[in-house]
């Protein structure tokens, strides 16, 4: 009985490179540290050719869209520009191994390519962070995470980058115990293994070096009114201190007033929908809490150095 598992990657043009190398590897060092054929592996496109990945690197594949082989389980992996690479034909793919019983997983930003499918409505699922605005905006049906990888819903997502590897150790520690998942991350180097509940990024305090409770929570109702601003005395107010400390308290660790800080994290949410949506400027403004187009390209440009339909679907 041959107990090998198959899994297949389907590269959408564009994909990332890191992530899917931290997918590949580790079932390929599974193999090696084991010494045993535990894991298989092909990679299929559209046209049964290629795919090219964000970096410029072509990657030979083994199978079109029409003759995916059965597989224990199936990954879609995208990267940039994602919301343009969603075909029809991709779609009735995915539609058809779910009928066909294919466990199911997305990668990196293929999040995006299930909840078009309409696999995520009302589950937990993980995207790069950088997708999250766009993603909410568009699938507001979907319940978000900021976790590094979702694995306990009937589609597994993960948010692309070394957070597909922790998911893969994940899958080999639960197939084949967590000695051999210890043993796959030695030959890594990948000492900082984490668990699906760790979040992305890293945390308001940790990221500006502070602990005041203050900046964390002012900073947090920020990003929670980002589409429809409340003034800096209000938020002070709100968290119990006056608008001078609040003040007093921006200059000190992040070196700039709560106004900039605010427009900042604005302007920032709007250059993630113009790179990686296709709303309007106008759709873009009103999200982000600016009162007209003419004044948010004026913001935008003094910001970036470049006007909002410059940078509209161009990620750098």
């Amino acid at each position: 009985m041959d107990d090998t598992k198959h899994f297949v990657f389907i590269l959408v043009d564009e994909f990332s490179h890191i992530a899917f190398s931290c997918a590949v590897e580790p079932l390929r060092i599974a193999n090696l540290v084991s010494g045993k054929d535990l894991y298989k592996w092909s990679y299929v496109s559209e046209d049964g050719v290629s795919a090219a990945c964000s970096n410029g690197s072509v990657t030979l594949v083994h199978h079109s869209y029409g003759d995916i082989p059965k597989s224990d389980r199936l990954f879609v992996l995208s990267g940039i520009n994602v919301h343009k690479k969603v075909s029809g034909k991709l779609l009735a793919t995915l539609r058809r191994e779910r009928v066909r019983g294919t466990a199911l997983g997305a990668l990196c930003s293929g999040a995006h390519i299930f909840a078009k499918a309409g696999f995520l409505d009302g589950v937990q699922a993980a995207i790069h962070w950088e997708f999250h605005d766009s993603f909410m905006e568009e699938f507001p049906e979907v319940a978000l995470v900021r976790n590094v990888f979702v694995a306990d819903e009937k589609f597994i997502t993960a948010s692309g980058g070394t957070a597909t590897a922790d998911l893969m150790l994940h899958l080999i520690e639960n197939a084949h115990g967590h000695d051999l998942a210890v043993a796959v991350a030695d030959q890594m180097v990948y000492n900082a293994v984490r668990d699906a509940t760790a979040e992305q990024r890293v945390s308001l305090q940790s990221r500006h070096g502070m602990r005041n409770p203050h900046m964390a929570k002012a900073i947090q109702r920020m990003n929670d009114t980002l589409d429809a601003p409340i003034s800096p005395a209000l938020i002070a107010e709100e968290i119990g201190i006056s608008a001078r400390q609040l003040e007093r308290l921006f200059g000190k660790y992040l070196n700039c007033s709560p106004k900039k800080y605010y427009v900042e994290m604005r302007l920032e949410r709007a250059r993630n929908l113009l790179v990686q949506t296709d709303r309007s400027i106008t759709d873009i403004a009103l999200a982000c809490g600016f009162e007209s187009p003419g004044h948010f390209s004026r913001v935008y440009r003094a910001n970036f150095g470049v006007s909002p339909s410059l940078q509209q679907g161009k990620l750098t």
